[in-house]
């Protein structure tokens, strides 16, 4: 969700089918915003934690919420994050919906809520989704096989934060505070099916960078990239050709004898590499992510990043010497999104370090969220389709389960989504910035006079959850504006409601 990481968001490419680098007719994997592409769901060393304003408790979570089954009561310790700052009794509760990760690192990059906590003297609450960050239902074995992993459902982690709301509440002595659940990326989609699965629990729903269309055939499968290779376009014309002539380029190095020994060498990689696949890859993600990261301001949501990191990028294609290759110019852009702190004398290729937590989502791809997604040959991508039989085959040899293409949509709505939020729905709010390729998967239309789609021309992937700085531009002061006035509203209805009561 979301750099969709994940998202994320959430979320990187996530490996799950063989991408050769001649593939036009290739699956494609499943993508979502992640941090990097893993080799397997061994765990890694996480980030250095962050210094966070909150205080960390641990809540004593169902595992199954929907059998009665004597395994299904068993209990894990889910992590949440409050702070009680600003908060008094009565006044409400913003909640995070949390994502694909370490519930540390999404509330590490969503000061928004910190922002406006004082205003609406609002208590803050970031809740880990289940089988991420310490919130582990089966601790070191969690991941161990499907008989485990079954429990990793988007619908249990709904049911977990309705019950850690309730729980908390009666706890509070405040079962009159009204409820704002926030999410960005796949958290934005848990937001905003949160609203509608449980409207009794929060009274709106604020879904950031949310996909939730991208899903079956309700959007062209090929927006995604062709949106991140839009953002590039848009930036320079040679920038987009170089980056599309590299693959080329690359294929014609790894078909010749020593290709993949010139490509260790050409990508400074601090091992040997074993496929020319893995570079394809680490292209492939930096790319992706930093057209979804395009802040306006130097960040460090999945890497740290100057301003605008697209055209920096494309900056360094544009002004590289005239007889460099394709190929080279494409690595030393990508090198930015690796490098910019300047610190890694090589690079991790094939085995990049899953520091947030991250690798839960592997499974999600391959049991509901199925995302079908291809390159057109308008983008600036290899072309590619993607086969939903093949991508079943290998989540069946890796995890012993298939794929349910059809679940999200049957469970949350489809095609007719938009008719379902306008006859059940109210008070969500989706943020989407058209240079986040998510966006492209988002609600980018007010659906009625509650569900309202804020889209900005030069917003990235949930850069609205960002804490605000000196250096925010006017574009994006007035969409947290918008969102203020919003939510204000929806408390000022809820209170007048409760008097008259």
């Amino acid at each position: 969700m979301s750099p969709c990481q994940s998202l994320l968001f959430l979320f990187v490419i996530a490996l799950h089918v063989t991408l050769t680098v001649t593939a036009p007719a290739n699956s494609l994997p499943t993508f979502f915003p992640r941090a990097a592409a893993y080799q397997s769901l061994t765990k890694q060393p996480k980030a250095p934690k962050p210094n966070l304003p909150f205080k960390t408790h641990y809540f004593p979570q169902t595992l199954d919420h929907f059998t009665f089954q004597p395994k299904s009561y068993k209990i894990f310790y889910q992590k949440y994050l409050i702070n009680t700052q600003y908060w008094h009794k009565e006044a409400p509760i913003f909640v995070y919906t949390g994502n694909e990760g370490d519930i540390d690192w999404f509330a590490a990059n969503t000061g928004f809520m910190l922002d406006i906590a004082p205003k609406f003297k609002a208590l803050i609450v970031f809740i880990e989704h289940r089988f991420y960050g310490e919130s582990m239902p089966f601790g070191k074995d969690s991941y161990e096989s499907a008989k485990t992993l079954g429990y990793l459902t988007s619908q249990q982690a709904l049911a977990d934060f309705a019950v850690l709301i309730r729980s908390l509440k009666q706890n509070l002595s405040s079962e009159a505070s009204p409820v704002v659940v926030f999410g960005g990326s796949y958290g934005g989609m848990l937001a905003a099916w949160f609203r509608l699965k449980y409207p009794h629990i929060a009274i709106g729903a604020l879904a950031s960078s949310a996909p939730i269309l991208q899903f079956d055939k309700i959007i062209p499968w090929s927006s995604f990239y062709d949106a991140v290779s839009q953002d590039f376009k848009d930036v320079s014309q040679n920038c987009y050709e170089v980056i599309k002539g590299s693959w080329a380029e690359l294929e014609a190095i790894s078909t010749q004898k020593e290709g993949l020994a010139e490509l260790s060498k050409a990508f400074r990689t601090c091992k040997s590499l074993h496929s020319p696949a893995s570079v394809l890859g680490w292209l492939w993600t930096a790319f992706v992510y930093t057209a979804m990261v395009n802040y306006p301001t130097e960040a460090n949501f999945l890497k740290p990043l100057p301003a605008y990191p697209v055209q920096q990028m494309c900056k360094i294609i544009d002004k590289s010497p005239s007889g460099a290759t394709k190929l080279s110019r494409a690595f030393a852009a990508a090198s930015l999104y690796y490098n910019y702190s300047r610190t890694e004398n090589c690079f991790e290729v094939e085995h990049e370090i899953d520091t947030h937590g991250l690798h839960g989502w592997d499974w999600q791809t391959c049991t509901e969220m199925v995302m079908p997604m291809t390159c057109s040959n308008e983008s600036m991508f290899p072309p590619t389709g993607f086969d939903y039989k093949r991508f079943a085959e290998q989540c069946q040899m890796k995890y012993g389960v298939l794929p349910r293409q059809h679940w999200i949509t049957t469970e949350f709505g489809g095609e007719r989504l938009e008719k379902v939020l306008k006859r059940f729905g109210s008070n969500i709010i989706f943020s989407n910035g058209m240079q986040d390729p998510w966006s492209r998967g988002g609600v980018l239309r007010n659906i009625s006079a509650s569900i309202i789609a804020l889209v900005t021309e030069q917003g990235a992937h949930h850069v609205d959850f960002r804490a605000t700085t000196k250096d925010d531009p006017d574009w994006l002061l007035e969409l947290r504006r918008q969102e203020v006035e919003i939510i204000q509203k929806w408390l000022q209805e809820y209170y007048l409601d409760l008097r008259h009561a």
